[in-house]
């Protein structure tokens, strides 16, 4: 009985690093793409970190990333189109895990 109370709590701690990794992935995703996003609208310095907290905020509007999507794809306009933005969320997600996973 020990070990299945074992292996239950290593599958529960191994649930919730995985989840709290996640999480700071797609914070950080989020981050780097406000900051790109502020480069193609002419932000820069404090006006670039602004505009990335903006959409680090965004993402607690809703389950998943439409949100966050659709608040670059507005600020953005005619900048980005829907292909470009989905790709560079993409590339920073991915960009964003293994940064994570090479500092653990």
């Amino acid at each position: 009985m020990d070990t299945f109370k074992e292996r239950q709590q290593a599958f529960e701690a191994k649930f919730a690093h995985d989840a709290e990794m996640q999480f700071r992935a797609v914070a950080r995703r989020n981050k780097r793409l406000g900051l790109w996003a502020a480069g193609l609208l002419g932000r820069s310095g404090q006006e670039a970190e602004d505009y990335a907290m903006e959409v680090i905020r965004a993402d607690f509007e809703e389950v998943g990333h439409e949100d966050v999507f659709r608040k670059v794809a507005h600020d953005l306009g005619e900048l980005a189109d829907e292909a470009t933005i989905r790709a560079k969320m993409a590339e920073l997600l991915a960009d964003a895990k293994a940064e994570i996973i090479a500092q653990d």
